[in-house]
């Protein structure tokens, strides 16, 4: 929910994975699926944080959120909050668009005004290390996790597998795939059971480079309260020729740890939103959240929707 709060001009909180439960949520990958709010403002969606938060016995992952999660997380917002905080500039984020790296070096100058002291730049060590086995771990993870949750829906719905999905994309090809195929489907449906030594390899691949050797470290090596960078470029067009285009975004490190993410308004791209992202270890929502709060009383940055037919090229 980043990425997408960010190019709507909106505050959006991927949690600690555990701290929300999945149950009903149709899964993609179980090491990384989360929800969580996505508000006007940081205020809101603190309130909707700690109305989500808490233990659900249909979502083990949530047991981990023992002692740790808040039924009110509006305590932390503290506008003083960017004073004294240490916090690591992640740039190879930065270079996916001129305009709204301008915007960020603006935001990072606002929070340094504001008594942060920032460590720039401050790179993750794994940065790049592990995007196939990511690849890998969601295709496996995708395909067991839908089969499980097809399984468990009701006798009304016919299709109880990614197989059935398949099958019947196939059969209906002209209205399900009038533009695109269903590549990650069909690469997901050849992989094998979760047991597999592959799925175990990369899974634990994965779990080292994000956690131990990405932002882990990475804190501790700078003692940072959070790490900041541009969530995502602004939106683009979609191209039914070229497919989705390719977002530079630094979304990937949090999600694939399983660690929570903050993304807050920073500014406007000829009328497109950009939004500023502050992550860290797990369960330091709190911390997160009285950084994105204290940015976002600075700064001010978010401006109500005007619904525009077209995108503010001379802006």
């Amino acid at each position: 929910m980043t990425a997408p709060a960010s190019v709507n001009g909106l505050v959006g909180i991927k949690p600690t994975v555990g701290l929300i439960s999945r149950a009903g949520i149709i899964p993609i990958s179980h090491s990384q699926d989360t929800a969580g709010p996505m508000a006007r403002t940081v205020r809101d969606a603190a309130i909707l944080l700690g109305a989500l938060a808490g233990m659900d016995p249909r979502d083990p992952a949530t047991s981990a959120s023992q002692g740790k999660a808040q039924t009110d997380y509006t305590k932390f917002l503290d506008p003083a909050g960017l004073k004294g905080a240490r916090l690591g500039v992640e740039r190879k984020f930065f270079g996916g668009n001129a305009a709204a790296d301008r915007i960020i070096e603006d935001c990072l100058a606002l929070m340094k005004s504001a008594g942060a002291e920032l460590v720039d730049p401050a790179i993750l060590p794994s940065h790049g290390k592990y995007d196939d086995d990511e690849q890998q771990v969601m295709l496996y993870e995708f395909k067991t996790d839908l089969n499980a949750y097809l399984a468990g829906l009701g006798a009304n719905v016919h299709v109880r597998s990614l197989a059935d999905l398949i099958a019947f994309n196939r059969e209906h090809r002209d209205q399900e795939m009038p533009y695109f195929g269903q590549e990650l489907f069909e690469q997901a449906q050849s992989k094998g059971p979760l047991s597999e030594k592959a799925y175990r390899d990369a899974r634990a691949k994965c779990v080292k480079l994000s956690r131990a050797e990405g932002i882990d470290a990475l804190i501790k090596q700078h003692k940072l309260d959070a790490i900041v960078a541009p969530t995502i470029t602004p939106a683009p067009l979609n191209d039914l020729v070229l497919g989705d285009a390719n977002w530079p975004a630094c979304t990937t490190p949090a999600a694939v740890a399983g660690y929570p993410h903050i993304t807050v308004p920073a500014g406007f791209v000829q009328g497109l939103p950009v939004g500023l992202s502050f992550f860290g270890p797990a369960w330091s929502e709190p911390v997160l959240l009285k950084l994105a709060y204290a940015f976002e009383q600075a700064s001010k940055a978010r401006k109500p929707p005007r619904f525009a037919a077209t995108a503010d090229l001379a802006g």
